[in-house]
């Protein structure tokens, strides 16, 4: 009877508490939205798994000595998971539109305000009762509104560790709900005059000149900020790997096996800290809304720097593109193109748009290293 008493004890029926039922839904949510909806599923697929595992009763899989804590201390911890995949997203991007447009920078800039209004109201949070923000928290929180994933699980895991999981689920949830989110934003900020403008067709970029433009880039990040320098530093290495054409091997496999399998356990790393009682906290819901604002925020100012390039320009902008300063690559871009198509069948913006899409994720970077020296 006694083996029977420690057999029943020892099932997760009997130890499963209500909140850990919740974030195992919660896990199942995720792997719902990656599978069934197609939202972000390299991310929330194995996050959400990753949430299930480390929801378990008595499992202890996501507790010193289980694989996902481990897992979580050798990749997120030090950072060395975002910075690779990093590497990779530099080996995947071309900056030939940003090269041919350099004025497309402005834009990527402008869509960065969203991170810093968002660290003043994650400060003001605080006035209300449940909310205990340190400076350290608010910057985490902001760079939500970068819309850049690894950014943001980079500079959490610096600054506020304890809210990695709210804050990755958030970023990469709001990265998904792009073709969402930022049409509505888009209609309403500008005319259909304005979102119905075509753009002059890009000069050709040579290939010597994007060699050298990661090499210049890095070159700044060691003047001006070296703080950013990890994450612009990875990021100028795997485009330098694409544009040399010296190193074929060494760029697919940074463009697939390296990254492809790094996503996987910075997943069930993310995952591993979506733990019932970390997780299940008033300060969750905090973060959600401010990632929505932060990410409103950054769209709405692209839109608007697009709005003042337009009029400087005479009309040979279309502002629709400021909206892709968010570095949701490529879907951001994307998303501008459909709706400049909505008013003009003939106006095809996608390539004018990728010029501020990779300028946002450069944008975001700055950003995060601007938040490591001022906070860190």
């Amino acid at each position: 009877m006694a083996g029977l008493t420690e057999l029943w004890l020892s099932t997760g029926i009997y130890a499963l508490t209500a909140s850990q039922f919740i974030m195992i839904m919660v896990g199942v949510l995720l792997l719902y939205l990656a599978i069934n909806r197609g939202f972000e599923p390299l991310l929330l697929l194995p996050i959400g798994f990753g949430a299930i595992l480390s929801n378990i009763p008595q499992a202890g899989i996501a507790d010193p000595g289980g694989i996902l804590y481990y897992i979580y201390q050798v990749g997120i911890s030090t950072g060395v998971f975002p910075l690779i995949i990093f590497m990779g997203v530099g080996a995947l991007t071309d900056f030939g539109a940003l090269i041919a447009n350099p004025k497309t920078l402005f834009l990527g800039a402008a869509a960065q305000f969203g991170i810093f209004a968002t660290l003043i109201g994650a400060l003001a949070l605080n006035a209300l009762p449940g909310f205990e923000f340190s400076l350290q928290d608010a910057a985490a929180i902001a760079i939500i509104g970068g819309a850049d994933g690894p950014t943001a699980i980079f500079l959490a895991s610096k600054l506020a560790p304890q809210l990695l999981g709210a804050i990755a689920v958030a970023a990469y949830s709001y990265m998904a709900l792009v073709p969402l989110i930022q049409p509505p934003i888009m209609r309403a900020l500008t005319t259909e005059a304005e979102r119905s403008i075509t753009m002059k067709q890009l000069r050709p970029v040579s290939n010597k000149e994007k060699i050298i433009f990661p090499l210049i880039l890095l070159t700044l990040c060691i003047l001006f900020l070296p703080t950013a320098a990890p994450l612009i530093g990875m990021f100028c290495l795997g485009n330098l790997m694409r544009e040399s054409g010296v190193v074929d091997r060494l760029s697919h496999a940074a463009q697939n096996e390296i990254i492809n399998t790094v996503t996987i356990f910075l997943g069930l790393a993310v995952g591993s800290k979506l733990k019932a009682e970390t997780f299940l906290t008033v300060e969750t819901l905090g973060i959600l809304l401010l990632g929505a604002i932060a990410f409103s925020i950054g769209t709405a100012s692209g839109i608007l720097m697009g709005k003042l390039m337009c009029k400087l320009s005479k009309g040979q902008i279309n502002p629709l593109i400021g909206a892709a300063g968010v570095s949701a690559v490529p879907m951001a871009a994307r998303v501008v193109n459909k709706v400049g198509l909505e008013s003009n069948q003939h106006n095809f913006l996608l390539m004018h748009a990728m010029g501020p899409n990779v300028a946002g994720v450069i944008g975001s970077a700055v950003a995060a290293g601007v938040l490591l020296a001022l906070v860190g």
